[in-house]
Parts: C-alpha cells; structure tokens; sequence
C-alpha cells in the first residue's frame, strides 16, 4: 500500500503524449498564491519553470496537468497546479 502512495506522485508526471515536465522539490511551505501566475502562461513546462512558479506561489508541492490527465478535484491551500497543452506550453497555473 505505501509503495502504491509513494508512487502517486510520479504518476502526476505523466501527461497523454507521454511523460511531463519534472517536479521540482518545494520550495516554500506555505499557503499559494495566484498573484503574478498570469505572467508564465505561454512559457514552456519544464522543471526550472517549475521551480520559478513554486517561488512565485509560495505552494509547498506541484501538480503538472498535461492534456486529457484526469486530476482529482480535491483543493489543497498549498498546492500549485500547471496544466500544459500537447507541446507543453503553459495554458494555466492557479492554486488548489
């Protein structure tokens, strides 16, 4: 079973036309914010991207959405999530 939840994770990665960006380990631990997000939609996913957003957000964890990743839709005051398209181009990053 904790081998299962360790793996979940990792399964976050993986967007439909294979694996996404890596995630980046936090670096802040405190509640996200939207303020300034706006401005890395259009820029390409990768795991420095994911360091800045994590920076700018202040979230303690990532979650990278690719194109038809089913997500859960539970909100979590310290999570930042980034959905990207086919080419891996930001499309949307908010917290929850």
């Amino acid at each position: 079973m904790m081998a299962a939840l360790a793996a979940l994770p990792l399964a976050a990665c993986a967007g439909a036309n294979g694996p996404g960006p890596a995630t980046p380990p936090p670096a802040a631990g405190g509640p996200c914010s939207n303020d300034g997000l706006d401005a890395f939609v259009g820029r390409k996913a990768s795991a420095e991207l994911g360091a800045q957003l994590l920076q700018a957000s202040g979230a303690k964890t990532l979650r990278w959405g690719g194109p038809g990743m089913a997500m859960t839709m539970d909100f979590r005051p310290d999570r930042l999530t980034v959905s990207y398209d086919e080419q891996m181009v930001v499309t949307a990053a908010r917290c929850g």
